[in-house]
C-alpha cells in the first residue's frame, strides 16, 4: 500500500522547464518531525524505498522530534523551496464542525 501511495504521489509531480538538469540531481531529505521508530517514521521509511527507485536518488530520513512536530516543521519551512527538503508529517483528528 505504501509503495502504491508513493507512486501515485510522485506521478503527480508538476512538469518543470528543461534547464539541462532534471529533478532530482542530488539526495532528497525527508524530514519526519517525530521520533525514530514511531508510526510516522515507519511510514516514511516504507515510502522512501519506492521513492529511491522512482527518482533515482537517495532519500535521507531526518528525524527532528520535539514540540509536537513544530521543530521539524519549522526546519523544513526555513529551507530553500527547491524540492530537496520535504516534510513527512501527519494530521491529527479534526473536530467536527458545529
Amino acid at each position: 500500500m505504501a509503495a502504491g501511495t508513493a507512486a501515485a504521489c510522485l506521478s503527480r509531480l508538476p512538469a518543470q522547464a528543461q534547464t539541462g538538469d532534471s529533478y532530482p540531481t542530488k539526495p532528497i531529505r525527508l524530514v519526519v518531525p517525530y521520533p525514530a521508530g514511531g508510526t510516522t517514521d515507519q511510514l516514511a521509511r516504507a515510502i522512501a524505498q519506492p521513492m529511491r527507485e522512482i527518482l533515482g536518488q537517495p532519500i535521507i530520513i531526518d528525524n527532528r522530534a520535539g514540540a509536537g512536530g513544530a521543530i521539524g516543521t519549522d526546519h523544513v519551512a526555513k529551507q530553500a523551496g527547491d524540492g530537496y527538503t520535504l516534510l513527512f508529517g501527519n494530521s491529527g483528528p479534526v473536530p467536527p464542525r458545529l
